[in-house]
């Protein structure tokens, strides 16, 4: 991996300025990949909120307007600002269901937050998917079901993650932005 694990600049009894990292986009698109690789580089008490592991995981519910997860998502997240250096939020976020939660966090986070929207064409996010692990759990079909074109939030900063754009890219482009 390109990124070494940096040391925590923070000091015993002093709140950290909390960050937050958002990676959103469609299913497949790299989001949990690259959102991992930041959680190692950042170390220990990174937080990291996935959308699947509170959605599908602790609350075994469906992504559907109004479901539980909405809330403990918004809530976990909030919970590391001023005890984590960095936060990162990631997840498909889909921008009607997620967006004014985002926007919130955003501003919960005094501005100090930094969007990524993993803005990939379908054939290079179904390229993604036949390399994972979980290539099998669901096939072309069902991604393509699921596929929500240039579904930005709209914000300033709302930086895009493009075909072009490999894993290393991605990583140096977020961890020179955010400078923690």
């Amino acid at each position: 991996m390109l990124l070494l694990s940096r040391t925590s600049n923070r000091t015993n009894g002093v709140r950290p300025i909390s960050k937050l990292i958002i990676l959103r986009g469609n299913s497949a698109s790299g989001k949990s990949t690259i959102a991992k690789a930041l959680q190692t580089y950042y170390g220990d008490g990174t937080l990291l909120v996935s959308q699947d592991t509170v959605r599908r995981d602790m609350l075994k519910v469906r992504d559907r307007e109004g479901n539980l997860s909405h809330d403990l998502i918004r809530q976990i997240t909030e919970y590391g600002k001023g005890k984590c250096d960095v936060v990162i939020l990631e997840g498909i976020l889909n921008n009607n269901r997620y967006g004014e939660m985002l926007t919130d966090l955003i501003k919960f986070y005094d501005g100090k937050a930094y969007v990524y929207y993993f803005d990939l064409t379908f054939e290079e996010t179904f390229k993604r998917h036949n390399m994972r692990s979980k290539k099998n759990e669901f096939g072309k079909e069902a991604l393509k079901s699921w596929w929500s074109e240039s579904d930005y939030l709209g914000i300033d900063g709302e930086v895009m993650v493009t075909d072009e754009m490999s894993e290393e890219n991605i990583l140096k482009l977020v961890v020179e932005q955010v400078q923690v």
